[in-house]
């Protein structure tokens, strides 16, 4: 297997590039798995629009017009974690501890936290597409799940 994840070639924003670059591979798999995720629901849901690849605080993020941004990160004070994190003040992170509450580990009211060793949930293509179509949902109970 090569050393370079050719999903990286993907990546047209070069700041997202090369930021992931800079990650353990195994993490590297899991952020470009859920980043192709990202890309795929807004296929199949074309109400979300174009998402906008970009790197905020330093970090990989995804953005659509009916969207509340998506980040996802790997830090080194915690090498076989990742997460994906929410804008704090939106209803996503409350809404997917109600949902979801023995599935995903949280951060406060902002991040599901996910070990590099285990699966990704398929939950978490619902959690995603809840971000990617909050500003349409958001005055909906647990966002209209």
């Amino acid at each position: 297997m090569s050393s370079k994840d050719k999903r990286l070639e993907d990546i047209n924003n070069i700041d997202v590039r090369d930021t992931l670059q800079l990650y353990p591979r195994n993490i590297q798999a899991k952020i470009l798995t859920i980043r192709e995720i990202i890309f795929e629901l807004a296929k199949e849901h074309p109400e979300i629009g174009d998402i906008e690849e970009a790197l905020k605080w330093g970090e990989p993020s995804y953005l659509a017009k009916s969207a509340s941004t998506i980040r996802m990160a790997w830090k080194k004070s915690s090498p076989n974690k990742y997460g994906i994190y929410f804008n704090c003040k939106s209803k996503l992170v409350d809404t997917f501890k109600e949902l979801y509450p023995s599935t995903f580990v949280f951060d406060g009211n902002r991040a599901i936290i996910l070990d590099v060793s285990g699966a990704i949930p398929e939950e978490l293509d619902h959690c995603l597409l809840l971000a990617l179509t909050y500003h349409k949902v958001k005055h909906l109970n647990l966002l209209g799940a």
